[in-house]
């Protein structure tokens, strides 16, 4: 009776066991609910403070920015095909330093007549940009770093998530890197698809570039560096200083572009 009773014992112990081994697995396995805050909300532009060339700061020139369908919209239909180097920007009205943002994007339409050969089916996603109320009436891009966006047109290869930098370096292969633009290694994407786009930013340690879920550039310590078109001698005293935060915005460069779920995760 007493060997009957060890046996039961010891079956029942086995089983405890092995039930708090499986429990401690599915902690462990268990991930942990990511927090994605959503930057735009479908319905109007109350958290955005636009800035365009020649422009004061808040003024929607054209209505160059609009909503539809929940979609943020680059929108020309007011331009009477002329550009006039109007480059603009919409800035999230809170800096960021340590963060994950993605959204959707896609290039529709045709370009207008006076936009640049480079602008076309181009845009981008500014990371760590100054103060949108310090822009210049007649700045063309803010101090930042550039996620850039590219069409293809076609024919040939036209990679995205490049990189660009205006009035800034970055490190790359462990050498300072002072060209203006490199490009990723990502696939070329024609025609009006939507991509998914998504950046790491660790404040000024590293910055990753994601196209469809796939790592396509990384580069480290992002610093204020290189030529600006406004108020050259102050960003000539801070070169060098490292880019710890910043605004985050969405570019308007003469080709019709639309945005949507455009969220971020501070981590």
């Amino acid at each position: 009776m007493v060997k009957k009773y060890n046996i039961v014992v010891i079956a029942f112990c086995t089983i405890l066991l092995f039930n708090c081994k499986n429990e401690e697995k599915k902690k462990v396995e268990t991930p942990k609910k990511e927090n994605w805050v959503k930057l735009f909300n479908g319905k109007d532009l109350n958290d955005w403070t636009i800035k365009i060339k020649g422009q004061p700061v808040g003024v929607n020139y054209k209505n160059t920015f609009i909503i539809e369908n929940e979609v943020l919209k680059v929108n020309y239909d007011g331009y009477n095909d002329t550009f006039n180097e109007s480059y603009g920007h919409i800035y999230y009205n809170k800096e960021f330093s340590n963060y994950r943002f993605r959204m959707q994007y896609r290039f529709t339409g045709e370009q207008l007549k006076d936009g640049a050969g480079w602008a076309t089916r181009n845009s981008g996603i500014m990371v760590h940009c100054e103060d949108p109320k310090k822009i210049g009436l007649n700045q063309d891009f803010p101090v930042s770093i550039e996620v850039q966006l590219l069409g293809g047109l076609g024919s040939g290869e036209r990679p995205t998530g490049n990189l660009c930098t205006p009035g800034t370096n970055v490190v790359m292969n462990d050498e300072l890197f002072t060209p203006h633009c490199v490009n990723s290694k990502s696939k070329t994407y024609n025609g009006d698809q939507w991509v998914n786009v998504e950046i790491e930013v660790r404040n000024d340690s590293i910055i990753k570039h994601f196209i469809n879920g796939e790592n396509v550039l990384t580069y480290t310590k992002p610093k204020i560096g290189g030529s600006v078109d406004y108020n050259e001698a102050y960003w000539k005293k801070l070169e060098g200083t490292p880019l710890k935060k910043g605004y985050i915005s969405l570019q308007s460069e003469s080709h019709p572009v639309e945005f949507k779920n455009i969220e971020i995760l501070e981590l």
